[in-house]
């Protein structure tokens, strides 16, 4: 049964009247305005010394719902009673209600106003069709939010000030500290009160208890994926983009790669509104692929994620589950022991060593780096720096006395790969390395142009001395300014 918001003019007549015919009824708990207006003569039991012994909520509940299906199969069955509406922000009644009808045990449902319908009156708002509803010991209990952001959101019980700064921190990986919300106090009550007031101050209120509800109107506008997906399905419909519906999945390749790189470019330049704007172009791209994946029936971006998702917490059950490691290196070896057990558990049969996964479409850097990564995973490594430095040095002196063109390429080879192994020993990326220094190179060859283009003259006019000299003040003038230019 539902005791409503709070006010006992908000119990129903139906409640009411089951309350004048029985004589007893089960709270959850005692702390709710409902119960003081209850019938004389009602004997009235209550869980909260429960809550005063459990280690958890969700301990307490499972001794509610066991008490109560106990309780049900007397000949005389049971009230039960809840704040609210049974099956709305109630974590018992459902599981009761499942379990009983599993156990041939008969339900009665009596309804009850929810804390909703009172809320929304304190803010003068209706929540049709787009207000998200959620519990703030779920919230609090993430690192990001589980809602887009640009929906208006509804987070109930938060019911003291250790949850209300949970709710605070977990917001806050998406919204500002300023951003506008409403505490609604006792929805429903005499004592009803909306404060508003700066994100940040939520868990400073006086008045937050058991009948508190937190508002958190939108961060804006076109802030979730969802809504990115429908701006990308309209390109891609009838009334949409000429160009965009031409597009194939070999067509946006080249172009995710493009894009890739100059992801990597504003990374390199330390560039972070440009990082923003290229991972929205990767992110164009992706979702664009996932469309037509979805209009040819291939695969949709709700099982792309899925797929990632369940991956990634597949792969790390020293995280999500009870594997302990002891450093990176035991989650790389551990990581790989998964993989091979996917592998085997996906039906390949076939002897695949540790580097046939790696992909021939890397740049060569970045594969003679992932190849070296992958052979250290499994101790095929030096086992000191200098060993790795000794190796560079030796296939320096084989190229010295590489005879042919042929022998030449391959201990030049020899010699690329080596360093690419001594950059790894510097944990750095290769690839990374090389791109810096080719932008350095870039930037300080353009200093000595537009030397030249000042004097009126060419390239070709200025000598070897002339360019190293102009090549020196670049490096001068720039490096002092932070940026090693």
């Amino acid at each position: 049964m539902g005791l409503g918001p709070g006010d006992p003019a908000l119990l129903t007549l139906q409640a009411w009247k089951h309350l004048e015919q029985t004589n007893e009824v089960y709270l959850r708990t005692r702390h709710h305005p409902v119960v003081m207006g209850m019938p004389e003569g009602l004997t009235v039991h209550s869980f909260d010394e429960l809550y005063e012994r459990g280690e958890s909520f969700e301990e307490v509940y499972e001794s509610i719902i066991q008490k109560v299906l106990e309780l049900g199969q007397r000949p005389e069955g049971v009230t039960y009673a809840v704040p609210g509406h049974p099956f709305i922000a109630e974590a018992t009644a459902p599981e009761i209600a499942r379990r009983a009808r599993a156990m041939g045990i008969p339900v009665r449902v009596i309804e009850g106003i929810s804390f909703i319908e009172p809320v929304c009156t304190a803010l003068g708002m209706d929540p049709f069709s787009t207000m998200i509803l959620t519990d703030a010991l779920e919230l609090g209990g993430r690192h990001v939010p589980h809602f887009p952001p640009d929906q208006p959101v509804l987070v109930a019980q938060i019911y003291s000030r250790q949850v209300a700064s949970e709710v605070k921190l977990t917001l806050n990986a998406i919204y500002p500290d300023e951003h506008r919300v409403r505490l609604v106090h006792g929805a429903g009550t005499p004592a009803e009160q909306v404060e508003e007031l700066a994100l940040y101050e939520i868990d400073r209120s006086e008045h937050i208890g058991l009948l508190t509800a937190l508002y958190v109107p939108p961060l804006g506008q076109n802030l979730s994926l969802e809504g990115f997906q429908e701006v990308v399905a309209h390109l891609r419909a009838p009334d949409g983009c000429p160009w965009d519906k031409e597009q194939t999945m070999e067509s946006l390749g080249p172009m995710l790669l493009e894009e890739t790189y100059e992801v990597l470019e504003a990374l390199d330049g330390q560039d972070f509104a440009g990082v923003r704007e290229e991972l929205g172009d990767v992110l164009l791209l992706v979702t664009m692929l996932a469309q037509i994946g979805s209009e040819e029936g291939l695969f949709s971006m709700p099982e792309v994620i899925h797929g990632i998702h369940s991956k990634i917490v597949r792969r790390h059950p020293h995280v999500f589950g009870d594997v302990q490691v002891d450093d990176a290196a035991g989650v790389l070896r551990n990581w790989e022991k998964l993989k091979e057990e996917e592998r085997h558990e996906n039906g390949d049969q076939t002897q695949k060593g540790i580097l046939d996964g790696i992909s021939r479409a890397l740049p060569a850097l970045t594969r003679a780096q992932e190849f070296q990564s992958r052979a250290a995973h499994v101790g095929f490594d030096w086992p000191h720096l200098e060993g790795v430095k000794e190796k560079v040095l030796e296939e320096w002196a084989e190229v010295s006395e590489a005879a042919t063109p042929e022998e030449k390429e391959k201990e030049l080879g020899d010699l690329l790969f080596a360093i690419v192994n001594l950059v790894r020993w510097y944990h750095l990326d290769a690839e990374t390395v090389l791109r810096k220094a080719n932008q350095r190179f870039y930037r300080r060859f353009r200093h000595i142009e537009q030397r030249a283009r000042e004097q009126n003259r060419s390239l070709g006019d200025l000598s070897m001395e002339e360019m190293e000299a102009y090549w020196q003040e670049a490096k001068r003038l720039y490096s002092t300014g932070g940026v090693d230019f």
